[in-house]
């Protein structure tokens, strides 16, 4: 093989690896670098998807749809700190870690908890959000005012799929464990329709569901799930070593707590009114 060949092969074998890795090095039209932001837009407050720019919500990528909610938030204030130019990729839950650890997103900023099984895939920021669980409930049903875990007992409960929120749910004595589901959106019409009789999910989401249709409520529990910081903790997922992490983090930590749960009110009250 010439050595003219040899180089050609060399630079194209570079490109596909490029390409396969998804690097970071994407630019906008004005110059700046993009920060690719994953998400799944169906987890409001933290994050959800609308049909306009209302509310400080950002364009979806490939998509004629808008990404809004907390995390749009927080993404919008790490991308500007950076100098970088936002961009949301709207992925599946399931899929958002392949995502990163593959290139084609270089953060998660979707409601996602630092838990010791993800730390051994993704490194992760400091926490910009902390928060509790509770279990959200069709309204006028007879754990809308539940008090404790063992007034769930024979009830069949249900939450999202390879999250904490699902394993709390062995904590509750005599409870019937339904099979975990890919959204929340999905777990909604299942408590309309009767297949479960709730899910348990972090208070700013059930929040939300109340909010967003009347017949939800959500049990304020006296004696809750017992939770290790890692569950209830929010924080940026990044491919392990990446080089943004350390800044990313003192971004985070310049946000006052007041800052936070105002941020947190906001999506609350503009998240869309739809029937999921």
């Amino acid at each position: 093989m010439n050595k003219k060949l040899f180089m050609m092969l060399v630079a194209m074998l570079t490109v596909l690896v490029l390409a396969a890795c998804g690097t970071s090095d994407k630019t906008s039209g004005d110059g700046k670098k993009v920060l690719k932001i994953g998400m799944e837009a169906g987890y409001a407050p933290f994050n959800w998807t609308q049909q306009t720019d209302a509310n400080g919500a950002v364009k979806i990528s490939g998509s004629a749809e808008y990404a809004g909610g907390y995390d749009v938030q927080i993404a919008k204030k790490i991308a500007d700190e950076l100098g970088m130019e936002l961009e949301i990729v709207k992925t599946e839950w399931d899929g958002l870690v392949p995502a990163l650890q593959s290139g084609v997103v270089d953060a998660i900023i979707a409601g996602m908890s630092p838990t010791e099984e993800r730390k051994q895939s993704i490194d992760f920021t400091s926490n910009y959000y902390t928060s509790d669980f509770v279990i959200v409930v069709k309204k006028g049903s007879p754990y809308e005012n539940a008090k404790t875990l063992a007034d769930f007992s024979g009830a069949k409960i249900t939450s999202q799929l390879n999250t904490s929120n699902y394993l709390v749910i062995d904590q509750i004595p005599g409870v019937k464990k339904e099979v975990a589901m890919d959204s929340f959106p999905a777990m909604r019409i299942a408590i309309e329709s009767g297949a479960v009789d709730g899910y348990v999910a972090e208070r700013p989401e059930a929040i939300s569901a109340a909010m967003a249709n009347k017949n939800f409520a959500y049990a304020e529990l006296e004696d809750g799930f017992e939770t290790d910081p890692g569950a209830t903790d929010v924080a940026i997922g990044v491919r392990k070593g990446y080089d943004l992490t350390d800044k990313m983090s003192k971004i985070l930590d310049a946000i006052s707590e007041d800052e936070r749960q105002k941020l947190m009110e906001e999506a609350i009250a503009s998240q869309p009114a739809a029937v999921e």
